[in-house]
């Protein structure tokens, strides 16, 4: 039995220790929704897994009414705490949970990749879409520059490897674009749109690092971000827009 408050605590951002603070991550999923965009519409909204409440309040902006499931109760009382009445939420495990409302927008956000089943939490988010839901789906990604350089410095033995680290914080699985395509297929989603999300040449903690000084700008984030739509297997975090297919 996995123990997801512990999981959640290896992510503890008050450790001077930890070189993730997660600016860099808070940044990236600005972007994410911002990719997202052009794909919205209104509706009942179900986020699966919330971490922080990051991207759940940037989802108010767009959604009346949302719904949230996380497993860790600790981090469904830090999101309560954080945006109060606007969210409902269920601390519930996704594979025994069991919904009777059907979504018009359903948003995994770096959370397959933790699961030890992926395919069969996504046919199950494919039997709660709505005739005319999407699911936004994103994880990080194994081919991005930061990550080869990890592998050519010795530091992670090949691109899809998951590390002690990252096992610890509870990933199973590292995707790249044709494993994300297969268990999407496998689990009967139709995909109306991929891409990728932010260039990315530097790890996660040297972002951070830098993001507090003036050595990366506005504009430079901005460029990493459009050139992310050039090079899309070369981002940070890859994404598919899915439709409703078999059951």
């Amino acid at each position: 039995m996995r123990d997801y408050n512990k999981e959640y605590s290896t992510f503890n951002t008050n450790d001077p220790d930890k070189k993730y603070e997660y600016s860099f991550d808070k940044l990236l999923r600005r972007y994410m929704l911002r990719s997202f965009l052009p794909f919205l519409s209104s509706g009942k909204a179900l986020e699966l897994g919330c971490f922080q409440g990051e991207f759940t309040e940037m989802l108010i902006d767009h959604f009346t009414d949302i719904t949230v499931i996380e497993a860790a109760d600790t981090l469904v009382e830090y999101v309560r705490n954080r945006v109060g009445y606007r969210v409902k939420f269920i601390n519930s495990v996704f594979e025994t949970l069991e919904l009777q409302d059907k979504y018009d927008a359903i948003f995994l956000i770096h959370t397959l990749e933790h699961l030890d089943d992926p395919v069969f939490i996504l046919r199950k988010i494919n039997s709660w879409l709505s005739d005319q839901g999407l699911l936004f789906l994103a994880v990080p990604n194994a081919n991005a520059p930061s990550r080869q350089i990890a592998v050519k410095m010795g530091l992670i033995s090949h691109n899809t490897a998951v590390t002690e680290a990252e096992f610890a914080h509870g990933h199973r699985k590292t995707y790249a674009f044709d494993s994300l395509e297969k268990d999407t297929i496998d689990a009967g989603l139709n995909i109306v749109h991929r891409g990728g999300i932010f260039f990315k040449a530097l790890a996660n903690f040297q972002f951070d690092k830098l993001l507090s000084t003036d050595i990366i700008s506005d504009s430079y984030l901005e460029a990493c971000y459009k050139l992310g739509m050039q090079y899309p297997d070369l981002c940070a975090s890859i994404f598919m827009v899915c439709e409703k297919g078999r059951i």
